[in-house]
Order: C-alpha cells, then structure tokens, then sequence
C-alpha cells in the first residue's frame, strides 16, 4: 500500500471515528443494540400466535414508527437509527397482524346440534 493509499485510508478511518453519529457517541450505539428488538420480534415468529402479547407488540410498532420520525428531525440526522427503527416497527406489525388473523380469522367452531 503507498502512502497515499495508507493515509486516505487512516482519514476515512479517523472521519468516521470522529463523525458526530460514529463509534465516541450514543447515536452509533443505540441503533446498534436496538437491533436485538429486532431480532427478538423475528424469533417470535416462531411462537405460536396465541402466545403473543398485544400490548407488547402495539408498544414496538408505535415506537418503531414514532422513532423513524424523530431520528429524521434530529441532528444529526441518524439514518442507522431510522433503519432499526422501521424493522422494530415492522416487526411489531406484522406480529399484530399474526395475533389478528389467530384471533379474527378462524372460523368459529360450531356448537354442537342438540336434538328436537
């Protein structure tokens, strides 16, 4: 590697260490592990859609989406934030979506005939 080659590499290195959303701040870190409410929400796709909490899942839609906004409106502008926010809203979605067509589209079990 030349020394021109080594040094824009250490300067794209030291930028993105020293960006106001890099590695030294919160706005680096907190995306990074909001990332595990992704991944618990696509484990829950495992669980049987009786076993699912509404609430819980009404609570990570509205704040995934509510959180896509707001990382939009502040500086800086954090799009990593914005990211893992539409998959944390995603997922609480699509699990609501689960626990509506568990609940609303089964068809009703019919009562047994009782004799005339």
């Amino acid at each position: 590697m030349s020394g021109a080659a080594a040094a824009a590499t250490t300067s794209k290195f030291t930028a993105f260490m020293n960006h106001p959303a890099g590695p030294k701040t919160v706005f680096f870190w907190a995306p990074a592990m909001k990332w595990c409410l992704v991944a618990a929400g696509v484990k829950d796709l495992s669980r049987p859609a009786e076993n699912l909490s509404v609430s819980q899942n009404v609570a990570l839609a509205a704040t995934g989406f509510i959180w896509v906004r707001w990382s939009m409106v502040i500086t800086p502008v954090n799009y990593s934030l914005a990211a893992v926010n539409v998959f944390v809203g995603s997922t609480g979605l699509g699990q609501l979506i689960r626990i509506a067509n568990h609940r609303y589209g089964q068809p009703k079990e019919a009562a047994p005939a009782t004799p005339a």
